[in-house]
């Protein structure tokens, strides 16, 4: 029997941003990182998976509302994510309601089951795993489908 791989893989920073033309300009031209994914749903990068060498980053450009004016809230953990990237985040989803932590229902987003939890501080702690279920079924609704509820 060989080496079991670990379930969580490695960390991912998710940084907010004002101007995503801006910020790409600097990660791409200035930091030498590639785009390696995007999500476009009105027709322009909205968010952004850019790689360089080991080193992922996350970028999101803020919808900032009248009654969201900032980036980052009012509040220590506002706007602040950090996104793990796991074999099975659905096995940590069970693990961590087992254990009492008040969990999200996981969704597909960006390809990758999202399973994400708020620490006291507000805090975004997601635990992502690749899939090919459709883009944002939720858990509940992927278990209907499947015949297991």
């Amino acid at each position: 029997m060989g080496i079991e791989q670990p379930n969580i893989q490695y960390a991912v920073p998710f940084f907010m941003v004002s101007n995503m033309e801006a910020s790409l300009k600097f990660y791409t031209d200035g930091l030498g990182f590639s785009i390696q994914n995007t999500w476009t749903p009105l027709g322009k990068i909205e968010w952004c998976w850019l790689q360089r060498e080991g080193g992922p980053l996350m970028l999101q450009e803020s919808r900032i509302a009248e009654n969201m004016p900032f980036l980052s809230g009012d509040k220590p953990g506002a706007g602040v994510s950090t996104w793990f990237q796991c074999v099975d985040s659905l096995k940590l989803y069970h693990e961590f309601r087992g254990r009492g932590v008040d969990v999200l229902e996981p969704f597909v987003g960006n390809g990758l089951w999202d399973v994400r939890v708020i620490d006291p501080d507000g805090y975004h702690l997601h635990f992502e795993s690749p899939t090919d279920v459709p883009e944002e079924t939720k858990y509940s609704e992927w278990l209907n489908m499947k015949g297991t509820v």
